[in-house]
């Protein structure tokens, strides 16, 4: 796998070779293979990933699924876990990585998850999460409290203003 040039490809984004971009690479690998499509230059493939260790990285290279797009989301449990939404087909599932180890060290399991095939890593669930909607453009509006510019759908009225998200939890009557 390290002569693959998808390998190749994400090791040098990310930086450098891990078991973590492994899990990543091979989930992308059976993603594919599952809902038989590739890089998605749309918001087509959704992900929503359960962490935001090595792994996206891959999942970003190979399928398209990014965080500027929109089509990378987040549900942290910690769980190497992965959902896959196709908009065009309606297909969906959740890849769950088996448990595997303890490994001795990160070089331990980077050879065992090598070792493996996607579809040996993975259980293969239906999906939990729905579908979320498309990412959304909102109009850009300016706190009254910091004067910094935000999206206006992350707008918390406070006091009858429109505060940013960080503004509206640091704000009090007595400092407005």
């Amino acid at each position: 796998m390290t002569n693959d040039p998808l390998w190749k490809k994400c090791a040098e984004f990310h930086g450098h070779e891990c078991p973590g971009l492994t899990i990543g690479y091979k989930a992308s690998l059976l993603a594919a293979k599952l809902l038989g499509t590739g890089f998605s230059h749309d918001e087509r493939l959704v992900c929503i990933s359960e962490n935001d260790a090595c792994g996206i990285d891959a999942i970003s290279v190979l399928l398209g699924c990014s965080l500027g797009k929109g089509n990378l989301l987040f549900h942290m449990t910690g769980k190497q876990a992965f959902s896959f939404y196709d908009r065009e087909s309606s297909r969906s599932f959740r890849l769950v990585l088996k448990p595997f180890g303890p490994f001795a060290s990160k070089a331990d399991a980077f050879e065992y998850y090598h070792s493996l095939t996607p579809e040996e890593m993975f259980d293969v669930k239906e999906t939990s999460i729905k579908l979320p909607q498309k990412a959304a453009v909102f109009q850009n509006i300016v706190c009254p409290v910091c004067g910094e510019s935000f999206a206006e759908g992350f707008a918390k009225i406070t006091g009858g203003r429109a505060l940013c998200p960080d503004c509206a939890h640091t704000f009090s009557r007595f400092n407005a």
